[in-house]
């Protein structure tokens, strides 16, 4: 079993910069993938990014498209936190993020929403024009 609780999220304007947490609780290793999805109104849960675990490929991370170059996630497993830094945040960024665990993988991690077992509450991010 892994807990998972999300912070961070808020308001802020096109342009700016927000971090998101996510602590982990439940294992004692790290030997896990973590990933953030978001979700906005009307739409699917769409992967962002994802780490796999630290000690396997070096915690070599994974990032969607419309995030590469503007997001960077990392982890610190002396906190078991990971993170999700976003810059050059532009309104359709907007939506509800959420972490999650896939407790089965150490690396290759995928991108569909059934593959993860475990998933924080979330957090709203909202980028106003």
């Amino acid at each position: 079993q892994v807990q998972l609780v999300e912070s961070g999220g808020g308001l802020v304007q096109a342009g700016g910069s927000l971090r998101l947490s996510c602590a982990a609780s439940g294992r004692t290793d790290s030997s896990y993938v973590l990933a953030w999805f978001r979700q906005a109104p009307g739409k699917e849960r769409e992967f962002v990014a994802a780490i796999t675990a630290i000690g396997w490929s070096g915690g070599s991370t994974y990032y969607a498209d419309s995030v590469k170059g503007r997001f960077m996630t990392f982890r610190d497993n002396a906190k078991n936190t990971v993170y999700l830094q976003m810059n050059s945040l532009k309104p359709e960024d907007t939506a509800v993020y959420y972490c999650a665990a896939d407790v089965r993988r150490t690396v290759l991690p995928a991108r569909i929403r059934a593959a993860y077992d475990y998933w924080g509450q979330g957090t709203q991010v909202t980028v106003s024009s």
